[in-house]
């Protein structure tokens, strides 16, 4: 059966072109209008990705996103008029695997909802299982533990996890990080960080230690 994706915005214009899109490519689309429709939708669809409005009547993105996260790990695609970089990080920094500003479009809102499916699925062939010390990435199940402890990461947080634990040592940069994790480069690389800062964290709340460290001004590396 075809992808569900759940759009979530307040302007029907929006929610339109997105669904006429998405449709013509071959995903299944449902739709909400404010936060709490949009939580319920989730709830009650188990959609396999959210397209999510920062701005939203009721209850905002933020919020939302929030929520889901306290008890889902289905992929977030945030979608803003707001062009403030702190924005963007903001809705990175509390689960959002992506971001996409308005005015944008259909094609590039196509080509980020299939490229995120395909990481969240594992549509790509998956390398062996990575170990390094009580940590233990498994790409086929798409699972990371430490210590047979289960630790819960977004789609992004763990590709991250996985390029790096990948290349112990070996210092990578933004720009590599972005090239191999989005398949294209971009200008915005605080989306790195914000998923770096995220993913130590639950390293850290999991093992005691981060496991990442920052090269200042090249980028970042994985550390036994």
């Amino acid at each position: 059966m075809p992808e569900l994706i759940l759009v979530v915005d307040d302007e029907p214009k929006i929610v339109r072109i997105a669904r006429d899109y998405l449709e013509k490519n071959g995903y299944r689309v449902v739709a909400a209008s404010d936060g709490q429709a949009a939580l319920a939708a989730a709830r009650r669809d188990k959609p396999d990705l959210i397209i999510l409005d920062l701005m939203l009547p009721i209850m905002d993105g933020r919020d939302v996103c929030k929520a889901l996260r306290r008890e889902s790990d289905v992929p977030i695609i945030m979608l803003t008029a707001l062009a403030e970089e702190v924005d963007q990080v903001t809705g990175l920094e509390i689960g959002a695997d992506d971001y996409i500003v308005k005015p944008f479009s259909p094609r590039a809102l196509v080509a980020r909802v299939r490229a995120l499916l395909r990481r969240a699925k594992g549509g790509v062939k998956a390398p062996g299982v990575i170990r390094a010390g009580g940590l233990e990435i498994n790409p086929e199940r798409y699972s990371v533990a430490f210590d047979g402890n289960p630790i819960k990461l977004t789609p992004n947080e763990f590709k991250l996890l996985q390029l790096l634990a990948a290349r112990p040592g070996q210092i990578l940069t933004r720009e590599q990080l972005l090239e191999d994790m989005h398949g294209i480069a971009s200008s915005f690389d605080r989306s790195v960080d914000s998923h770096v800062k995220n993913l130590r964290k639950k390293l850290e709340a999991a093992s005691g230690e981060s496991m990442i460290e920052t090269v200042y001004g090249v980028g970042y590396r994985f550390v036994e």
